[in-house]
């Protein structure tokens, strides 16, 4: 295929911590993009195929984020089914976001790279953005984070990185039929994280770790439904094992330069007031 200006892109998530910003760096190329979620004009939802269609058409190439996570049961099955209807559409290439040290995002890898499509693999670790733009946001602006992991590293990654190698992946030669493993160049734990971040704002912050039976207490008291709890149980208890505590290079390997660490997401976050505290009304 030969990917102009003329192409059209489809992202799917483009309301989440990659996919917004997919849609921003592939729109600052000049690119017309077509943004979807289950709240766009254009709606696509997961659950219901009849959305899938629409969104497809006239699409050359796809970025692909499942919600809530491809361990998800049944994720997979929905990885397969959406690439044969991309196929029919006229689809030549996906992006997939993936997740690192997941049984089940890998199966999703091979179902995509044997599909007959050109395919890209972004495998990445934790998002720095983890902190940032989700519930333990809400958490640290209270003061604290409850987490049940131990002292288990992590090398969190910036989701402006994943972003860069998603539109580069999406748009420039060379990244076809390759798989990136995407990580920050650091290792450190998540109270590490907790430290840096009351460094840089200047508040007394604390992490608590617990076991997963403690954290389950705390998910039923904020009525969480049982199947994201046991999503939450196999992400806590599966990939903070330390098999993933090793830092790979595919940010480097698809952009030449070295991923954003974690003092830069601070700085920027910072200066943005992410973690200050809101004023009462």
């Amino acid at each position: 295929m030969n990917t102009d200006r003329n192409d059209q892109y489809l992202v799917i998530g483009a309301t989440g911590k990659t996919g917004r910003r997919v849609v921003e760096g592939l729109r600052g190329k000049g690119l017309s993009v077509r943004a979807v979620s289950r709240s766009t004009e254009i709606v696509f939802d997961w659950n219901n195929q009849a959305t899938w269609a629409e969104a497809l058409e006239g699409i050359t190439s796809v970025y692909v984020t499942y919600q809530p996570d491809l361990a998800w049961p049944g994720a997979v099955d929905a990885i397969r089914a959406f690439l044969s209807t991309a196929k029919t559409a006229g689809v030549s290439h996906v992006v997939l976001l993936s997740g690192r040290g997941e049984e089940e995002a890998e199966a999703a890898e091979r179902v995509l790279q044997t599909s007959g499509l050109d395919w890209t693999v972004l495998r990445a670790s934790w998002f720095m953005q983890n902190f940032s733009e989700n519930y333990m946001r809400d958490e640290l602006l209270a003061g604290s984070l409850t987490l049940p992991v131990d002292n288990t590293k992590e090398p969190f990654i910036d989701a402006d990185d994943i972003a860069d190698v998603a539109v580069a992946a999406l748009t420039e030669p060379g990244h076809r039929n390759r798989l990136y493993e995407l990580t920050g160049s650091e290792l450190f734990s998540f109270s590490d994280a907790v430290s840096q971040i009351a460094e840089a704002t200047g508040r007394e912050l604390s992490f608590y770790p617990v076991s997963f039976a403690q954290y389950e207490v705390l998910l039923r008291e904020q009525m969480i439904p049982d199947d994201l709890i046991a999503l939450l149980r196999y992400l806590f208890t599966e990939l903070f094992d330390g098999s993933n505590a090793t830092v790979a290079h595919g940010v480097e390997e698809a952009l030449g330069r070295k991923p954003r660490r974690f003092a830069d997401f601070l700085r920027k976050a910072a200066d943005e007031g992410i973690w200050e505290e809101q004023p009462s009304r």
